[in-house]
Order: C-alpha cells, then sequence, then structure tokens
C-alpha cells in the first residue's frame, strides 16, 4: 500500500516548493541586473576619464572644476606654518 500526503500537506509542501523558486529566480534577476550596472558603470568610468583627460590638457591637471557651474579655479595655495607655499 502506498502513503500518499494529504491534499492539505501536498498543497502546504507544493506552495512552499513554488515561493523557493520564484525566490531563486528573483535572485538571479538581481544578480544579472547587478552585473549589467557594474559594466554600465565601467563604461561611465571610461568616458568620464576620457573628458577628464581632455579638460586637463585645457585647463591643466591643477584646476579645480565646479559641476555646478562650469567654474574653473586655480587650487588655493597650501598653508604651512602660517606661510603661502
Amino acid at each position: 500500500m502506498t502513503k500518499k500526503l494529504k491534499d492539505e500537506e501536498l498543497k502546504k509542501v507544493q506552495d512552499l516548493n513554488n515561493k523557493f523558486l520564484q525566490t531563486k529566480v528573483k535572485i538571479a534577476d538581481t544578480v544579472l541586473n547587478m552585473l549589467k550596472f557594474t559594466a554600465e558603470v565601467d563604461g561611465v568610468q571610461a568616458e568620464f576619464q576620457a573628458v577628464e583627460k581632455q579638460l586637463i590638457e585645457v585647463y591643466g591637471d591643477k584646476a579645480v572644476i565646479d559641476l555646478r557651474t562650469g567654474e574653473v579655479k586655480e587650487p588655493e595655495k597650501e598653508n604651512i606654518d602660517g606661510e603661502n607655499k
């Protein structure tokens, strides 16, 4: 004689298994999105470096740029022991 789960036991186990599988899919989707966005960030960083290199050629490597206004300033001189160096 074969034993069989009661209907409510079977439904409970099936529901839990479905939740488990759905959660695994959500985790996989999250990891795939993370990889996609990581690649996107890498691309933006590469673009930023290229633009930064161009700006250095025009304004010098010591220039300070206000990203809100676009104003370019020379860096403030260091004040060491009360003297500008």
